[in-house]
């Protein structure tokens, strides 16, 4: 996959119309948006067979969290759409189900480990005592088990899971160029340092979404993903 294949960028909108104008003024340099929560309740479904009937790809990030026959059939329903990814969290008996939910379709199924705005004091405040790390690995290999493709985690563990499994895809949102301020995130990484650690797609938002022109950030965000590809190769 080239470095434009693995943008994702990320439509935190609350307006479909304000999402649709970025979807135009990016035009070609993007193919794979994120629909998430801000346009769920906005239309967010019917955007996504929209953004499809445009050849691009959608990534449904809606954070499924139920009981395991209502996700099962949630999932089945989100197949339906033709949309490409899809995250879920919970335990192994919810990501089960939503693997289960998936059937034949083309959806991919992710776990969402531990948010990126998430740090140490956070996970130990909803109650885990170990390392935001040791957190992210044991959900990766329950995922795994399960019967997941893959799994939204931090750039920073990125090359913990790569060295764990081969079998999981890495979807690492969090990512930040330099120059750009972290907002609410607590664990970033550059697009560079992400694909190098070992991420297969970064979900970029603010960083083209609010950039004063954001066809040229995505551009140059795909560059140096691009130049991160090529001397990862080059390495090898």
């Amino acid at each position: 996959m080239s470095g434009r294949d693995r943008l994702i960028v990320a439509l935190d909108f609350w307006d479909i119309a304000d999402a649709r104008k970025l979807v135009r003024d990016l035009g070609d340099e993007v193919t794979f948006y994120k629909v998430g929560l801000g346009l769920q309740l906005a239309g967010g479904d019917a955007f996504a067979k929209e953004l499809i009937s445009q050849g691009k790809r959608v990534f449904l990030d809606y954070k499924y969290y139920d009981i395991e026959e209502t996700i099962k059939t949630a999932v089945r329903r989100a197949a339906e759409l033709d949309v490409d990814f899809l995250t879920v969290h919970g335990a192994a008996g919810i990501l089960k189900a939503a693997a289960d939910g998936r059937g034949a379709s083309k959806l991919k199924i992710l776990c969402v480990t531990v948010l990126t705005s998430m740090d140490a004091e956070d996970i130990r405040e909803m109650g885990f005592p170990c390392s935001v790390e040791e957190l992210v690995l044991a959900r990766a290999a329950k995922a795994l088990a399960a019967g997941c493709d893959g799994v939204i985690a931090s750039a920073r563990e990125a090359a913990m899971i790569r060295a764990s499994t081969s079998k999981l895809m890495i979807v690492s949102p969090g990512i930040r160029p330099v120059g750009n301020t972290p907002g609410e995130q607590k664990r970033t990484a550059t697009p560079h340092e992400a694909i190098r650690a070992g991420a297969d797609y970064l979900v970029i938002g603010r960083p083209i979404t609010a950039a004063p022109d954001p066809k040229r950030a995505a551009s140059a965000i795909v560059a140096e993903m691009a130049g991160a590809l090529a001397s990862q190769g080059a390495a090898r």
